[in-house]
C-alpha cells in the first residue's frame, strides 16, 4: 500500500498488487498484469483486489480512503457496478471511502461504454479518479462529460518541476483547471521538499511519493491510519478548548 498525504496526515492508501513466485521471486506488475488482461484473469483478480482492499480499510480506526486501480478490461464489464455494490455491502465499507482509479486509455477503447459503467459506480457514491493525467491523450471532453472526483498529476511532470519551466506551466494549468472544475488533485512522485513546496504554492495539498513514505504492508498502513485518527482527535479537542476559553467559559454555538 502507498499513502497519499494532506497536511502531513494520510488521507488515502493505494492498494498495490504484487506477485511473489516461489522460484523467480518478485514478479513486477508490468509483467503479469498484461498477461492477466489478455487471458481475462484480470476480472476475478481485480474483484479480489477490491474486496481485499475494502475489507482492510473497514478495519481501520480512521476514515482514510482506499484506492484501487481498475484495468480497462474491468471497466468495460457491464456488471462491475453490481459487483462493487455487493463488495461494499459484504465488507461494510462506506462507498465514499473507496476510490477507483482509471487511466485515460480506458476511455479510448470504448468511451461511451466506459462512461456508462463509471457513471453507475459514481451513483453508488464511489469516488472515480483519473490517474496519470497529462501523459495520455488528456482529452478535455471527458472532463466535460464526466465529473471525476480527483485527478492525479503524473510523476513525469512532478519530477521535472525544479528544472523545467514547461513542466511547471503544465502543472500550474492542471491545478488551475481542476480548481475551477471543483476536482481534487493529487501530485504523484513527490520525492523532495522543494517539489512539495512548489506544489503547495500552486494550491496542491495532496501528495503521493517517496518523500512521504514507501509502499508498505496493510498492517503498517493500519498503524498510520490509527495515528492519523488520534492526531485528528487531539486537534479537535484543542479547537474545542480554544472556543471554550474564547467564550469566557462557555462553548460558543453556531448561530
Amino acid at each position: 500500500m502507498e499513502g497519499h498525504f494532506s497536511g502531513g496526515r494520510p488521507v488515502c492508501f493505494e492498494a498495490l498488487m504484487r506477485w511473489t513466485h516461489p522460484i523467480p521471486g518478485e514478479i513486477p506488475p508490468f509483467r503479469f498484469i498484461p498477461i492477466a488482461e489478455v487471458r481475462k484473469f484480470i476480472v476475478p483478480m481485480g474483484e479480489w483486489a477490491i474486496e481485499t482492499a475494502c475489507a482492510t480499510a473497514v478495519s481501520w480506526s480512521s476514515s482514510c480512503r482506499i484506492a484501487v486501480n481498475l484495468s480497462p478490461v474491468q471497466v468495460l464489464q457491464p456488471d462491475l457496478p453490481d459487483k462493487v455494490e455487493a463488495i461494499l455491502h459484504r465488507t461494510g465499507l462506506a462507498a465514499d471511502r473507496l476510490e477507483l482509479e482509471i487511466t485515460e486509455g480506458v476511455l479510448l477503447q470504448d468511451g461511451e461504454r466506459a462512461l456508462t459503467v463509471l457513471g453507475k459506480l459514481n451513483a453508488l457514491g464511489v469516488r472515480i479518479v483519473l490517474d496519470d493525467f497529462g501523459t495520455g491523450y488528456s482529452s478535455l471532453s471527458y472532463l466535460h462529460r464526466f465529473r471525476f472526483q480527483k485527478l492525479k498529476i503524473d510523476r513525469l511532470f512532478v519530477g521535472r518541476l525544479t528544472e523545467d519551466q514547461s513542466a511547471r506551466s503544465i502543472v500550474k494549468a492542471i491545478l488551475s483547471m481542476s480548481q475551477e472544475l471543483g476536482i481534487e488533485v493529487t501530485a504523484e512522485g513527490v520525492e523532495t521538499t522543494q517539489q512539495a513546496s512548489m506544489l503547495r504554492a500552486q494550491g496542491c495539498n495532496e501528495f503521493q511519493g517517496f518523500l512521504l513514505g514507501h509502499p508498505t504492508t496493510a498492517e503498517t498502513a493500519n498503524e498510520l491510519a490509527a495515528q492519523s485518527s488520534t492526531q485528528n482527535m487531539v486537534e479537535q479537542l484543542r479547537a474545542v478548548s480554544r472556543e471554550f476559553h474564547a467564550g469566557d467559559g462557555y462553548i460558543k454555538q453556531a448561530s
